[in-house]
């Protein structure tokens, strides 16, 4: 290639410049409010702000304080599980039914309407519906026991042990057709040759899933894992529609905790260290996957 033709093309900081120039306000504003918000949280975890913050550092006193409260290790217990179980279900069900509407059935865009609609309402609004649906004088309890059943028991929202199934009985309700849709793409994805081979070769269709369709559906699997990671991790509101974090403090959550030292508390201190907690938490999730997205995870050219 000839010097002049080099001369000619634009060089990688001026290529695509009006672009670049466009996006200046939103990279200022994700670096000033966002990552300055991080930083000015972390800092004053380690001060022993009350109502307003204030520049006092009392080293990690504040950690200290969270770590050995019950209150926050009932929260994580409860994450832990809540978590667990809702990224298992989430996956197993939301892959199952974008398989199931993948063999081109009928009225499927009705069905993946149905299935897509509770996604569209509030955490709020599912919580309350919820709550009442698991009344056991007003919900399914009420209504099988009304059947015959008599000795039917079905009020996990009122039983401290297994409060959490409840709310993940909700959660699971509202999130998995949104995973339905982004497997379904995935899978919508997927050359049609592949399937025609795998049934030339009379290999069984589980195999066929097991084996070919989602290895080739891992970038798929690794945005819905991090989408369902960082809704866990944030969970508040379903909590507070449906039990307040009762009974007692039975179904606690970080974020309920964060909000309750803060705002009810007047704690600052205390919240923005569950606050760090938690950002640590995250950063866990996003890390890895953005180095398999951007990073090592894919051959240098």
């Amino acid at each position: 290639m000839s010097s002049n033709a080099r001369a000619g093309r634009p060089s990688r900081l001026t290529r695509n410049l009006s672009a670049k120039i466009a996006s200046v306000p939103m990279m200022l504003t994700a670096v000033v409010i966002f990552l300055g918000g991080t930083l000015w949280t972390v800092i004053y975890s380690f001060t022993s702000s009350k109502l307003l913050p204030r520049l006092k550092f009392v080293g990690l006193d504040q950690y200290e304080r969270l770590w050995s409260a019950p209150r926050w290790l009932v929260s994580i217990e409860n994450l832990a599980i809540y978590g667990i179980f809702s990224l298992i279900f989430s996956m197993v069900i939301g892959f199952v039914l974008a398989a199931l509407m993948d063999q081109k059935i009928r009225f499927e865009n009705t069905f993946r309407t149905i299935f897509l609609y509770p996604f569209a309402l509030s955490f709020i609004v599912t919580g309350l519906v919820w709550q009442w649906l698991l009344n056991p004088e007003h919900g399914i309890q009420s209504v099988v026991r009304a059947m015959g059943w008599a000795g039917f028991e079905f009020d996990p929202l009122y039983n401290s042990s297994i409060v959490i199934y409840g709310i993940l009985i909700a959660a699971l309700w509202q999130g998995t057709g949104l995973v339905m849709c982004l497997m379904l793409a995935g899978l919508r994805g997927i050359d049609e040759d592949i399937w025609k081979a795998s049934r030339v070769d009379g290999i069984p269709m589980w195999k066929t899933y097991l084996f070919v369709v989602i290895p080739m559906m891992r970038p798929v699997f690794v945005t819905t894992l991090v989408i369902i990671a960082s809704g866990i991790v944030r969970v508040y509101d379903l909590v507070v529609a449906q039990t307040s974090g009762g009974p007692g403090i039975a179904s606690e959550v970080p974020a309920k905790y964060v909000y309750d030292y803060m705002f009810q508390a007047q704690n600052l201190g205390q919240g923005f260290a569950a606050s760090t907690m938690m950002l640590i938490t995250v950063a866990i999730i996003i890390v890895p996957w953005a180095y398999l997205e951007f990073g090592g995870g894919r051959k240098r050219v």
